[in-house]
């Protein structure tokens, strides 16, 4: 399949193209929710433009705890529906329409009383997995299975033996959320999309009360565009209430932001083979597998500050320290934490002043003609919110317009994967490369990792590691800029890849010589340079020191230190 690219002439298209001609659907909102809706609504045939405020998935689509799952702990809710469509979406994309970008990954779920606790929490499990099955896509994960105390400290080892009297584990999926996003944008693109990040909604445009379109601020390079639509879908997350307020009148959605916090530490830390999950008061507790490294998370606590930058304090990560330490043989401590990453989840208000018990579900409305507002919902089910929204768009268009058919439509990077991956030794010969360089690329790009190749063969140079994050190599910071729609350093170190939350340094260490590597790409001059590799410093310095403060209110005052954009 011919691949879109994000890069910089693209983006400038993309904006000039959108404000010649009115669109049939335009999406505001790059997350996961609004780029499936782009993606939705490009392949039913309707001209489609997406705009971003920052870059793609820069808000929630970035911090999650990178799991494709049914819930769970929805079961207990008796939420069966949520449920049941959650795993339907998990088995697409493990199966037919993301299997580069979505894994397979086991948890262990240690018991702590004997006998009604198995039977409670195993039937919950097999019910878990006969849904999963009945969905029809679920046959390509192993079933749960139950283990007796000493097989499952052979499995896990971390585990005191007085933590669990024996375990369950069952099979979930994971995914690079922020990769999974631009990913899709530039699926969307490849079907015919126009799609901006840095472009900001200042205002809605109306005839009457009718939504028409937005002007959008181009803050790359100063420009302001009026973009003219037919529907206008309003995707934009737990911004849903800035938005909806643009059109000054009283919102029919609603939405309050629940921060969770996520740690990141060291393989080597914690002996294992399989992930964890703990119970809590308020939840549940993570341990997830993350390459050479772990995720520990997360909290669901209320959050009414910045949105842009929510802050872990030294409560949040007090917290996850203490609960995952109960059942550690050897616990972690802050200096084993490499990184910190806190995200705030959309979740519908209701009546409830706890956010863990408010509804994962989404809605979709019209509050007034021309515009459509989706919210709420859980990143495994972006694809049925994209649905719902385009379908609520198609009822605004004066014409037939043709049925959802993501199910059927694999992202860029999924057509050929597997044959590629059965050859990666082949590969790994062609350019040189160890062949565990090309299992990480084909796991990061999948078939796109051919044009990640192409640069290497081009500049030879770029098929070296990151002397200071040697995960990564230089290519993929070119094509992050080339290809992935990245325009500032940020971009790349915190979403393009994860060196921002994977290294002690926090990136910092990098951050020059990936600044040199996206120069050429996008005209950056020397003072450019030095602008992005200090504004970079100062994030990093501000999440520092947020990390040490007791509170939210402290935290966030300490976060908004940093500057939030890039000086041009």
């Amino acid at each position: 399949m011919k691949t879109a690219a994000l890069g910089p002439e693209q983006r400038a298209t993309a904006l000039a193209r959108m404000a010649e001609r009115e669109l049939d659907v335009l999406v505001v909102g790059g997350g996961v929710v609004g780029a499936g809706t782009a993606l939705d609504a490009v392949t039913r045939g309707l001209t489609t433009g997406l705009v971003e405020a920052r870059d793609w998935a820069s808000g929630t689509s970035s911090r999650s705890s990178k799991l494709i799952h049914g819930g769970l702990r929805y079961l207990e809710m008796l939420d069966f529906g949520l449920v049941r469509e959650a795993l339907k979406e998990r088995g697409l994309l493990l199966e037919r329409l993301a299997p580069h970008l979505v894994r397979p990954v086991p948890f262990l779920y240690p018991l702590q009383h004997r006998g009604w606790e198995r039977f409670y929490a195993g039937s919950g499990v097999a019910l878990y997995d006969v849904m999963a099955t009945s969905s029809g896509h679920g046959r390509g994960l192993p079933h749960h299975r139950h283990l007796s105390r000493r097989h499952a400290l052979r499995v896990a080892p971390c585990l005191k033996k007085e933590a669990l009297v024996g375990a369950l584990q069952y099979y979930d999926a994971q995914v690079d959320d922020a990769r999974f996003v631009a990913t899709l944008v530039r699926t969307a693109a490849r079907y015919g999309a126009l799609a901006a990040n840095r472009a900001r909604v200042t205002e809605f445009l109306r005839e009457g009360e009718r939504v028409v379109g937005v002007r959008v601020k181009d803050l790359e390079e100063d420009g302001s565009y009026e973009i003219r639509a037919k529907q206008v879908v309003n995707a934009t997350g737990v911004w849903t209430d800035d938005t909806q307020a643009m059109i000054a009148e009283r919102g029919h959605l609603h939405v309050r932001a629940s921060k969770g916090i996520h740690l990141v530490v060291p393989k080597d830390r914690i002996h294992s083979t399989t992930g964890l999950i703990l119970r809590t008061e308020k939840s549940v507790l993570f341990v997830i597998p993350w390459g050479r490294h772990w995720i520990v998370g997360t909290t669901d606590t209320a959050w009414d500050l910045d949105k842009a930058h929510p802050a872990a304090s030294s409560a949040d990560i007090d917290y996850l320290l203490e609960h995952v330490n109960s059942v550690l043989a050897v616990p972690l401590t802050r200096d084993d934490v490499e990184g910190v990453y806190a995200g705030l989840r959309p979740l519908l208000a209701g009546e409830s002043d706890a956010t863990s018990k408010l509804s994962r579900e989404h809605t979709v409305a019209h509050p007034v003609p021309g515009l459509v507002v989706v919210a709420g919902g859980k990143y495994t089910t972006y694809r049925v919110m994209a649905k719902d929204a385009v379908d609520a768009t198609v009822h605004g268009l004066d014409r037939r317009v043709a049925p959802c058919c993501t199910e059927e439509v694999r992202l860029a990077g999924a057509e050929g994967y597997h044959a590629l991956w059965n050859a990666r030794a082949g590969l790994a010969a062609r350019f040189g490369l160890h062949q565990a360089r090309v299992e990480h690329l084909l796991g990061r790009y999948g078939s796109l990792t051919e044009e990640v190749l192409e640069l290497i063969a081009a500049d030879p140079r770029l098929g070296e590691p990151l002397p200071a994050a040697d995960d990564y190599l230089k290519a993929e910071i070119v094509y992050a800029s080339s290809h992935e729609g990245a325009r500032h350093l940020e971009d790349v170190l915190t979403r393009r890849t994860r060196i921002s939350i994977e290294t002690f340094d926090r990136g910092t260490r990098s951050a020059r010589e990936c600044a040199e590597l996206m120069a050429p790409v996008l005209g950056w001059t020397a003072d450019q340079v030095e602008r992005e590799v200090e504004h970079y410093q100062k994030r990093v310095e501000a999440e520092r020191e947020s990390q040490l403060q007791p509170d939210d209110q402290t935290a966030d005052a300490a976060r908004l230190g940093a500057p939030d954009t890039v000086p041009l």
